[in-house]
């Protein structure tokens, strides 16, 4: 992807919806990227990355993503599927061994449509603990009891995603990090797009805040590492917008897999829910939306896309409990209206 010479006639319109928000939501830094077309047609970045020091926020500061990582899961398990190596509907038992049998046999489908029927947090506290692989971080949940039948109902569950990073694993034998980077991060040319190691030196990497009672404060710590599947990805907002720029030029995953990815999922007795397989789908102005939100320890984050106009909008910011969807949507609508 190319920057235009020029900036967009609505660069300045986003330009002040992203200020006025950031001054709403007290936000210190916040980085945007807009793709238009296969063009970055619009990247900044606003306020601090890292307060203490007062480095400046640009499109290349590199956020964790949160659970925007759970579409590239969906990508990397429907890549697999494409090539005849992964059974959607297979016991997940029967992949990864380390997960014990439950009361029922849940699905990778299930697990990609939240309807596995494994937990979700519970109030335990964030993880230190550094984990070599997805299926080594299994041991935080997988001795759980499943909440319900699987297919029965929806229920939201990263924990069940750090599954199917398992079964990723398991299927290509070769660690969860190393298959984002060759898999999703090469073919975009997104080299920001990788597993959030604590350890690793990330160059341009944000400092996370959150506030308490009105004070801002750096956010708890936590190792990622057990859940990349479910929310252990980062990236600049530049090369998460090339991320999603491939992904709906078909270059990913075939077109026909796509369109399966992006509908909406059906419970066992045929209600339709808001979830389809690694993506939220929803219509807004006539305008098919597709789009996932990310929220954890140091960032909320939003990425929207519009696949019939080829839009994709990135916002990612570095303070917790933030919700981005509007102004994400207030964003697409500017470009939409060419203003």
């Amino acid at each position: 992807m190319h920057s235009p010479s020029q900036e967009p006639r609505w660069a300045p319109a986003a330009v002040a919806a992203i200020e006025a928000a950031m001054r709403d939501l007290q936000i210190p830094g916040l980085s945007c990227t807009i793709g238009v077309d296969g063009t970055l047609s619009f990247q900044r970045g606003f306020g601090f990355a890292d307060v203490e020091n007062e480095v400046s926020a640009t499109a290349a500061t590199v956020y964790r993503l949160g659970s925007i990582s759970k579409p590239i899961t969906a990508v990397l398990a429907m890549q697999l599927v494409e090539q005849r190596r992964l059974d959607l509907d297979r016991d997940v038992h029967t992949i990864v061994a380390e997960w014990p049998e439950k009361a029922w046999p849940v699905t990778t489908r299930q697990l990609l449509a939240h309807m596995g029927g494994v937990r979700h947090y519970r109030g335990e506290p964030e993880s230190t603990v550094h984990y070599a692989t997805q299926v080594e971080g299994l041991v935080r949940f997988a001795n759980d009891p499943l909440l319900h039948e699987p297919g029965t109902k929806y229920l939201y569950s990263t924990y069940g995603y750090n599954l199917v990073a398992a079964v990723v694993e398991k299927t290509e034998k070769q660690s969860f990090g190393d298959l984002v980077r060759e898999r999703i991060a090469g073919p975009c040319e997104a080299p920001t797009l990788q597993d959030d190691d604590l350890r690793r030196i990330v160059r341009h990497r944000a400092q996370g805040y959150v506030r308490e009672g009105g004070v801002l404060r750096n956010s708890e710590l936590m190792d990622s590492s057990y859940k990349l599947g479910g929310g252990g990805l980062c990236s600049s907002a530049d090369d998460l917008v090339r991320f999603a720029a491939v992904l709906m030029q078909g270059k990913l995953v075939a077109p026909e897999t796509l369109a399966a990815m992006w509908t909406p999922q059906k419970t066992s007795a045929g209600a339709t829910i808001d979830y389809a397989l690694g993506f939220r789908v929803a219509e807004r102005r006539g305008i098919r939306e597709v789009y996932h939100g990310g929220a954890q320890s140091r960032v909320s984050t939003f990425l929207l896309l519009l696949p019939e106009r080829r839009v994709a909008v990135a916002v990612l910011c570095n303070l917790e409990g933030v919700k981005l969807q509007a102004l994400a949507r207030q964003l697409v609508d500017l470009v939409v209206d060419g203003k």
